[in-house]
């Protein structure tokens, strides 16, 4: 069945720049909007996390940075003066209704190391339990280009299969997903509803657009297979109207993408969700074989270390042909596992001077992708 706004008891809600700013000024009426269209989803029972950009946009005026694109260091002034505005903006509109804001500012890593993704995980559940609406944002006065998220639809997803949301919206500038770009492509059809993230739909993300935007359709797909593998609903929806829930609410063209019904574990749905895998194992046709078999990644299939990564890290396995089968946790470090590749796992100690797991990557490790799941 096609996913309902008014069924979520757990809603996350991703607004991109573009709708939270007016050039240097927040858009405070629209703004209220929004808050008043949580109030709504909160007197039906659900809880609300706001994944909100805008502080870079909120200081660019203020400090002078009216070029385009900004080198990192002016990214990162920009977000510290901004997320300040960014902020009160939403502390002001939420207590207009009586709810109270709570501000969260996270890296990739915080999401991609177990044990800070648990503690943001708890956090998050404790202010929920004491009825605050927090506001997430990536925290990127800290955060290095090479630790970045890049763009807020992947934070949100990531956030949802966090604390484990039914639905989340991307509010966006278009009404969902097409088939082609309906601003080129004038026979372009509006797809209400996906239930399998195919090749073919990845293929209709096209290329990011050129602007202050870091996202676009591509990161929104990116988003939805995070989302979708974590067992959360996905709708794409118009972001401008004054109150964009209540008109998703109330029957707004929007795109959902249905959850998978994999029942993942909590510790598969992080695996699954990784977003930057440290390596890759590229493994012949009998590994292949096993995996879709619901077996371990053993030394003895594997045909290629990539990479620099140590015990624990996150993995891409592919086949020989480049296609990515899986995502999983190796049990070896980069250098051990060149070694040990291609070898039986009888041979370990032998080749390592030390006896370790029989397996790759266990698969309680290892999580295939949702075309192959």
């Amino acid at each position: 069945m096609t996913p309902r706004l008014e069924q979520a008891r757990l809603l996350v809600v991703k607004i991109g720049s573009a709708l939270v700013a007016d050039g240097a000024e927040p858009r405070t009426e629209w703004l209220h909007g929004v808050a008043a269209d949580i109030a709504e989803c909160r007197a039906r029972g659900a809880s609300v996390i706001v994944v909100s950009s805008g502080a870079i946009a909120l200081a660019r005026s203020a400090l002078g940075f009216l070029q385009p694109r900004l080198r990192l260091e002016e990214k990162q002034a920009a977000a510290a003066v901004g997320q300040i505005r960014l902020a009160q903006a939403w502390t002001t509109a939420l207590a207009a209704h009586g709810l109270v804001a709570a501000q969260l500012l996270l890296t990739l890593e915080d999401t991609e190391d177990r044990r800070r993704y648990l503690n943001a995980r708890a956090t998050l559940t404790t202010l929920l339990g004491l009825g605050c609406v927090p506001v997430i944002n990536e925290n990127d006065s800290i955060a290095t280009a090479e630790i970045r998220f890049g763009d807020n639809d992947r934070l949100a997803a990531r956030v949802a299969e966090m604390v484990q949301a039914d639905q989340l919206v991307l509010l966006s500038d278009i009404d969902g997903l097409y088939t082609a770009d309906p601003k080129r492509d004038p026979a372009a059809q509006h797809l209400p509803e996906v239930s399998a993230l195919t090749a073919e739909i990845e293929a209709m993300g096209g290329d990011p657009p050129p602007g202050y935007s870091s996202g676009g359709m591509r990161t929104k797909l990116a988003a939805a297979r995070i989302a979708t593998q974590a067992g959360c609903a996905m709708a794409i929806a118009v972001g401008h109207v004054s109150h964009p829930l209540r008109a998703l609410a109330e029957g707004g063209r929007c795109t959902w993408f249905l959850p998978t019904p994999d029942g993942r574990s909590a510790r598969k749905r992080w695996i699954a969700g990784s977003l930057q895998p440290a390596g890759r194992l590229v493994v012949d046709p009998g590994a292949v074989r096993a995996l879709l078999a619901g077996r371990s990644l053993l030394p003895a299939g594997v045909r290629g270390v990539h990479g620099e990564f140590e015990r624990g890290d996150a993995v891409l396995v592919q086949d020989l042909a480049g296609d990515t089968l899986a995502r999983g946790l190796s049990a070896y470090a980069s250098a051990d596992a060149r070694r040990i590749a291609g070898h039986r796992s009888d041979d370990i100690e032998r080749l390592l001077g030390w006896r370790g797991r029989d397996e790759m990557v266990h698969r309680d490790d290892l999580v295939l992708t949702t075309s192959l799941s």
